[in-house]
């Protein structure tokens, strides 16, 4: 099974870690992405540019309206994340567990299981 764990940040959480504590998230995700390069479960991760550079596309009156920047109703936003294959969902949550942004208050790790991908045999419908 192919789960997507996604950080997501929030910019003031960030501003008030030290530098010290920045260094342990940093070498955290290295032991972290080794741990899953090491076991097989990791397929890709990427990291994400500053949401303030974004551009959101959404649908007005049946046409693409594009603006600037991530308009949402919080102030986390997608951050990166991890793209693992593991056996269970358990197993997923225990993988995002070890994800050094997790023990961090108000940072958070969202697992989801991916239900299609490109490659996949066979469709699966969307619920």
């Amino acid at each position: 099974m192919k789960y997507l764990l996604a950080m997501y940040l929030n910019p003031d959480v960030m501003a008030k870690l030290s530098e010290q504590d920045m260094d342990a998230i940093m070498t955290g995700h290295q032991e972290f992405i080794r741990t899953i390069r090491e076991s097989g479960e990791m397929i890709s991760t990427q990291a994400l540019a500053a949401a303030g550079d974004s551009t959101v596309v959404r649908g007005r009156s049946g046409l693409p309206a594009v603006t600037d920047g991530p308009f949402l109703e919080t102030k986390e936003f997608l951050a990166g994340y991890y793209l693992v294959e593991c056996a269970s969902k358990e197993r997923a949550v225990e993988l995002a567990s070890m994800i050094p942004d997790a023990a961090i208050d108000g940072l958070g790790v969202e697992v989801r299981e991916i239900v299609f991908f490109a490659d996949a045999e066979s469709e699966v419908p969307m619920a």
